[in-house]
């Protein structure tokens, strides 16, 4: 009978260990597969990178959109104010030059506002038993030649009385009957136009304005 044959434990499993070790895949394989998982790591860290990078960019965009409302807002609220000193400006300048311009129309035919104004009464006082003109004494005789001439052609059959009186302003004139008067005062008129313009103004603005 043949001796049986030592069973060596340690040999044995020296060798299923090493075949446990032995690689599975080909080097090509493994090459392969390594370069796909650099390739998947690159991608995701690039979009990892350019999701933040965006993050970044929109985050500048809100802040720099902020920045630009805050700018807009305050660029209007300077132009609002603006705009309310170049209306206020052309309002006083436009005053100032129908005040001088009325000077000087004034300056020329110191008679025609008077004219208007008496032509006015003439049609609408016919029945009036007399009508006093009060003038510049400047212009007395000018207004007695011009407005008497002036009854004449309107038809006014009451009594006319020309007088002058240094108080009033040249150009202006007061005009009184029986039951009432009329006064032409270039100054009053244009202090009323000024407080008119001044309350405008400060009706658009809010702020109070005094012109003069």
């Amino acid at each position: 009978m043949a001796a049986p044959v030592k069973y060596l434990f340690e040999t044995e499993f020296g060798q299923e260990a090493k075949r446990a070790a032995e690689p599975r895949i080909t080097l090509a394989e493994h090459q392969q597969l390594v370069a796909q998982a650099r390739q998947e790591g690159h991608a995701a860290g690039f979009a990892a990178g350019e999701a933040k990078a965006m993050a970044a960019i929109e985050r500048q965009r809100a802040l720099a959109l902020g920045q630009l409302g805050d700018r807009l807002a305050g660029a209007a609220a300077a132009l609002s104010g603006l705009e309310g000193r170049l209306e206020a400006e052309a309002i006083d300048i436009a005053v100032a030059v129908a005040r001088k311009l009325s000077d000087a129309l004034v300056a020329r035919e110191p008679l025609d506002a008077v004219r208007d104004l008496v032509a006015d009464c003439f049609a609408n006082l016919r029945s009036a038993p007399h009508l006093v003109v009060r003038v510049n004494d400047d212009l007395l005789e000018d207004a007695r030649t011009e407005l008497t001439k002036l009854a004449a052609e309107r038809g006014f059959d009451g009594r006319l009385v020309i007088m002058a009186e240094p108080a009033i302003a040249l150009g202006d004139c007061r005009i009184e009957w029986s039951s009432g008067g009329i006064m032409l005062d270039r100054e009053e008129t244009a202090r009323r136009i000024a407080e008119a313009v001044g309350r405008y103004i400060a009706s658009t603005s809010g702020t109070p304005e005094a012109l003069s």
